[in-house]
């Protein structure tokens, strides 16, 4: 089994900072994509970024320019920097990775993180 924790959500003013953290502990081989989502209250989920084990990253346009998702293989961790925040940016954001557990024969396994809240206050 793996385990996804999230943390770093909180309270921020418009035009503040924030940074999210996720670690992924567990029986794990390596991971693949690992993603941040996010969904706002009557709103579907949405990628807000992605980043390759190699490190390309892949951001929606709303966030390109102002957030930054970076990972560490070795730690199994993945971050996402955001600056500049709007009201808009206002969410529950999930951590998302596709894990290869040992003796999965390298079979993929999504996992998600519970969920950490940012509130950005106008």
């Amino acid at each position: 089994q793996v385990r996804l924790v999230e943390s770093g959500g909180g309270l921020v003013q418009a035009g503040g900072s924030l940074r999210l953290s996720c670690a992924a502990s567990g029986s794990i081989f390596s991971i693949d994509d690992m993603a941040w989502y996010r969904q706002a209250p009557g709103k579907q989920r949405e990628l807000v970024a992605s980043i390759t084990r190699g490190g390309s990253a892949h951001y929606i346009r709303s966030v390109e320019g102002r957030f930054t998702i970076l990972r560490d293989n070795a730690k199994n961790t993945v971050d996402l920097h955001m600056s500049s925040l709007n009201f808009e940016d206002t969410a529950t954001y999930y951590c998302n990775a596709g894990v290869v557990e040992y003796g999965s024969h390298g079979y993929t396994t999504d996992y998600w993180g519970q969920g950490t809240q940012v509130t950005v206050s106008s």
